[in-house]
């Protein structure tokens, strides 16, 4: 089981971010490159309801804004996170007041849905690795475990299951999610 593909290891961050965009995504950790595995089934319906839903809830009052399978470049990394949610003050914009393509900077919250291919430590440290660099608030959700681990500054993780409230950016603090509500995606029928 491997969280991604090896690429290469002979590339420096700026070499690396002059290098074509592949499909899936490619990571630059620790001088690294690493290509993400393509998303399945499970991975993509949460990704794409729970990015959903978090802009429902933050675009709308400009509070917070959730994209999905954004590079972000800080701190010599290069990542990809599954979701990065931005507080809306943290958008980076260009001249023209429009979303910048560039985000040079660690998201709010970071979100990472594990696929069945992919090794936990290997995304947990990508989620460690944006808390100690300032993200407030991380989420690694396991679809066959049911459970969502949330990472916050300077606090041990915690696993939450079913009915258990779900934080999220203080910016949302009016909205609330269970753990259960994430794994109801999963059924369609």
């Amino acid at each position: 089981m491997a969280l991604s593909t090896k690429i290469s290891s002979n590339h420096s961050l700026a070499e690396f971010l002059k290098l074509p965009e592949t499909e899936p995504a490619s990571e630059y950790i620790d001088g690294r490159i690493y290509q993400k595995p393509m998303p399945q089934g499970k991975h993509s319906i949460i990704q794409t309801e729970l990015s959903s839903t978090i802009n429902q809830v933050g675009k709308s009052q400009k509070l917070a804004l959730a994209l999905t399978e954004l590079r972000c470049t800080f701190e010599g990394r290069s990542l990809v996170p599954d979701i990065a949610v931005f507080e809306w003050s943290h958008i980076p914009t260009d001249e023209d007041g429009e979303i910048a393509n560039r985000f040079d900077s660690y998201p709010d919250w970071t979100i990472e849905i594990l696929s069945p291919d992919q090794s936990p430590n290997r995304v947990i440290n990508k989620i460690i690795f944006c808390i100690n660099q300032g993200t407030k608030l991380g989420w690694f959700i396991d679809p066959n475990d049911k459970s969502v681990m949330v990472f916050k500054p300077n606090k041990l993780p915690e696993v939450k299951y079913d009915t258990d409230i779900l934080p999220v950016l203080d910016v949302l603090s009016d909205w609330q999610i269970q753990a259960a509500d994430i794994f109801s995606w999963l059924k369609i029928k």
